[in-house]
């Protein structure tokens, strides 16, 4: 019974050939593009958070609490209604106490790989020009495991700073706008009041102009000498072989060292809640791409359940149950569906991976708008025209041609009043 079903659902899609083929496109089509964008979108999203993650530290120790210390008479009436006024802060030298400890116990967390790190406000003069610096004072030793700057040098190399303890890395931003290069020395100050003479031992470029102009790289001895704090560190990055277990070991470290650690995702969280956002948006609109091929199949079975209503009658007067029955206008469902991801799957992985080939170089924000707006009015009149085209192509929907007799004079076309012709000006036959 199942295989006569069957052979009655194939006669009736095959019965409209060009129906059945439209909506079989339609499916085919809407599950390769569902495949096609949820790659890219996916792609990028992940391509992003590599970005992200290899860019910046996993985790980020810094010198301070994530929430105040409880005064005394707090903690000794802990249901009392307590005032104070004018409760100042010890005034101490910043930085995490025993970072050297600290950070001996961050690196035996298997899979972890930390750096202290002291982090100030510098001033470079130089032939006449004051710029604001950050001062970012590591172990050169360490750079290259915890941070990525070295593979954005483009002059010099990270261990030129370990062979000079004097060194300083520069962005490419910074010495082109004060006519600096590699060898040159440069004099920055402190707000302590300490200036010291640094030599230019490489330069990096990054792309991000603020941060090619204001950061700089040192030794972490050079800085804690012109920030006046000796054998202090105010962060220790972190870097971990899984970047998804920062959230975990974060609140792990954070629970030991009582230091405020932070993970890239806490960090990140503005940019996390837009991907998802986006996800959203487009799975949406992809969904929509699907509802659609949805009512093609829709379509075609609810025009064939019309026009077989006496085939149906027939199959009833011939024994058949109303659920036979349904079973085969679902056999027909179910047959272009299959078909559909049997084309849709193969078109999508095409798709995916002509994407992959691809390089998208972007002109400018400023020339997107008209990039869509051309798209847009290239393709509504397109989409207007292609509907209109075929059926002038019709014998019925053809223009008369007007006719001529055989001295060249104008008859009219079929239907035309030749008396009400003549009596206008100008004639409407040629001269001659």
């Amino acid at each position: 019974m199942k295989g006569v079903l069957g052979g009655i659902a194939l006669r009736h899609l095959l019965a409209r050939k060009r129906q059945t083929a439209v909506s079989l496109a339609g499916i085919v089509l809407g599950a390769a593009f569902f495949l096609g964008i949820s790659a890219m979108m996916q792609g990028s999203e992940t391509d992003f958070i590599h970005r992200l993650i290899d860019n910046s530290p996993h985790i980020t120790i810094e010198d301070e609490y994530r929430n105040p210390h409880l005064q005394p008479v707090t903690q000794l009436y802990p249901g009392a209604v307590i005032q104070m006024h004018r409760v100042k802060p010890e005034t101490e030298t910043r930085g995490i106490r025993n970072y050297l400890q600290a950070l001996d116990y961050v690196r035996g967390i298997p899979g972890v790989t930390a750096s202290a790190m002291l982090q100030g406000t510098g001033l470079l003069s130089f032939a006449g020009k004051d710029e604001s610096l950050s001062l970012n004072g590591m172990i050169p030793a360490d750079i290259n495991s915890v941070s990525t700057i070295g593979n954005y040098m483009i002059d010099g190399s990270v261990a030129d700073l370990a062979a000079n303890p004097d060194g300083i890395i520069i962005g490419k931003e910074l010495a082109r706008i004060l006519s600096l290069e590699r060898g040159e020395a440069i004099t920055i100050s402190a707000a302590t009041g300490q200036t010291h003479s640094f030599k230019i031992v490489g330069i990096f470029y990054t792309g991000r102009a603020a941060f090619d102009k204001g950061q700089v790289f040192l030794s972490l001895k050079r800085v804690q000498a012109l920030l006046n704090r000796p054998n202090r560190a105010n962060e220790i990055i972190v870097k971990l072989a899984d970047p998804y277990a920062a959230q975990d070991i974060a609140t792990r470290i954070e629970n030991e060292l009582q230091y405020k650690s932070v993970s890239w995702q806490e960090a990140s969280e503005d940019i996390m809640s837009t991907l998802a956002l986006r996800n959203i948006i487009m799975y949406s609109v992809v969904s929509a791409v699907l509802l659609v091929a949805a009512f093609g199949i829709y379509n075609v079975i609810s025009t064939v359940v019309i026009e077989k209503r006496r085939d149906i009658a027939i199959l009833k007067s011939m024994g058949f149950h109303a659920r036979n029955i349904q079973t085969i206008f679902l056999t027909e469902g179910v047959i272009l569906g299959a078909l559909g991801c049997a084309f849709g799957l193969p078109l999508g992985a095409v798709i995916m991976m002509s994407l992959g080939r691809l390089s998208f170089h972007f002109p400018g924000t400023t020339q997107l708008p008209r990039c869509r707006l051309t798209g847009a009015g290239s393709n509504s009149p397109l989409r207007a025209d292609l509907p209109s085209w075929r059926p002038l192509g019709r014998p019925g929907c053809r223009p008369a041609r007007p006719r001529w007799s055989s001295r060249w004079k104008y008859c009219g076309a079929p239907g035309h009043d030749r008396r009400a012709a003549s009596r206008q000006w100008p004639h409407p036959h040629p001269a001659g």
